[in-house]
């Protein structure tokens, strides 16, 4: 009898020994990670898993584990984490981290959103950031003429490369920025911070693409120009891998690309007006409607989507060398001879209004 009671408190001792080392390791894994009160800018993308989350809270040094993060979750049933900016500091318990991750972007009201379309041009980027931002747009612009801040963006990014220096180019980082929809700590954001978030959505973009790309004889600087005309070109996602096919069979053949958007973009021309003969003959760096400019244009001409860089980077194999629109169906139509081509446009007139 002794010994089996013996053996009872043995096993009561070991089971309090447990529990006692798992209250006080709970109690550590919720409690701040230090007494550091500087704030920290977090975000948490749409439809992050509780353990993507996780890490993004590791990364800023605000939770203890990542595990345990998970676990807390799922211990108290917490499944309503929402997306969004967040200022955080490594003084706050977990408790508190999750609660404002509860709350949303409420908790901080300084918070901004800023949406970019695809298409949109700098000057369009420019006029969007003045006004959400205490920033103007020649804030912005200016901002392209750093030299050193550029070349600092190409030590940094592996997609920007020298040329986007070329002194021909409008707007250096035209193309360069992902549109998306973005939040920010507030209207005092700097344009280089916006800058960055949108620079660093486009690498993540890129990044599984980067053998492709490296395997093109095109750099990316060129994939890019090629998926900004496709984009503004045709609205139809899977038209555009086609667009960009005719283009490439126009370059082989040493044809002028024949782009209306270029020779817009070229002009500076945001409005959506029929442009005249000489505006189309016009010379400048952008302008493929010209029929001595055989060549891409000096650089993109507006913000590219995910799915026009992938056409630019896996183009269609056609012989098409003419391609037009409807611009009330959004249908495209590829041609092989510019006969075909001229009929079709003929047809078209009317429904185009001259475009």
């Amino acid at each position: 009898m002794k010994k089996y009671r013996k053996l009872f408190i043995i096993l009561a001792f070991i089971v309090l020994t447990i529990v006692v080392t798992v209250c006080l390791l709970y109690k550590s894994y919720i409690s701040p990670v230090s007494n550091n009160k500087t704030l920290k800018e977090v975000t948490i993308k749409p439809g992050m898993s509780s353990r993507e989350i996780a890490k993004v809270l590791k990364e800023k040094n605000l939770v203890k584990d990542t595990n345990f993060f998970v676990f807390y979750l799922k211990l108290n049933s917490v499944n309503d984490l929402k997306a969004g900016t967040y200022e955080l500091s490594e003084n706050m318990s977990l408790k508190n981290i999750v609660k404002v991750i509860q709350e949303g972007n409420n908790y901080n009201k300084n918070v901004i959103s800023m949406t970019f379309k695809e298409g949109i041009n700098f000057r369009e980027i420019a006029k969007v950031i003045s006004e959400n931002t205490n920033n103007t747009s020649d804030d912005v612009l200016n901002t392209l003429t750093d030299k050193e801040y550029l070349q600092s963006l190409i030590e940094d990014y592996w997609f920007i490369t020298d040329d986007i220096l070329n002194p021909n180019i409008y707007y250096p980082l035209e193309g360069y920025l992902f549109p998306d929809t973005y939040e920010f700590r507030s209207k005092e954001v700097t344009v280089h911070e916006i800058f960055k978030k949108l620079l660093d959505q486009m690498e993540i973009v890129l990044e599984p693409y980067k053998d492709l790309i490296t395997a093109r004889d095109l750099s990316v600087h060129e994939l890019l120009t090629l998926a900004s005309i496709a984009e503004k070109e045709v609205n139809q996602e899977s038209d555009r891998a086609k667009v960009i096919s005719v283009f490439l069979n126009r370059l082989l053949k040493k044809m002028p690309l024949g782009s209306d958007v270029t020779t817009r973009y070229g002009l500076k021309l945001d409005d959506k007006r029929a442009l005249t003969s000489r505006e189309y003959e016009s010379s400048n760096p952008y302008n493929t409607r010209n029929p001595n400019f055989t060549s891409l244009p000096a650089g993109p001409i507006g913000m590219v989507s995910k799915s026009s860089i992938e056409a630019s980077i896996k183009p269609e194999n056609t012989d098409y060398l003419y391609f037009i629109s409807n611009i009330k169906t959004n249908e495209t139509f590829f041609f092989t001879n510019s006969r075909d081509f001229e009929t079709k446009k003929q047809e078209l007139n009317s429904i185009n209004n001259g475009y």
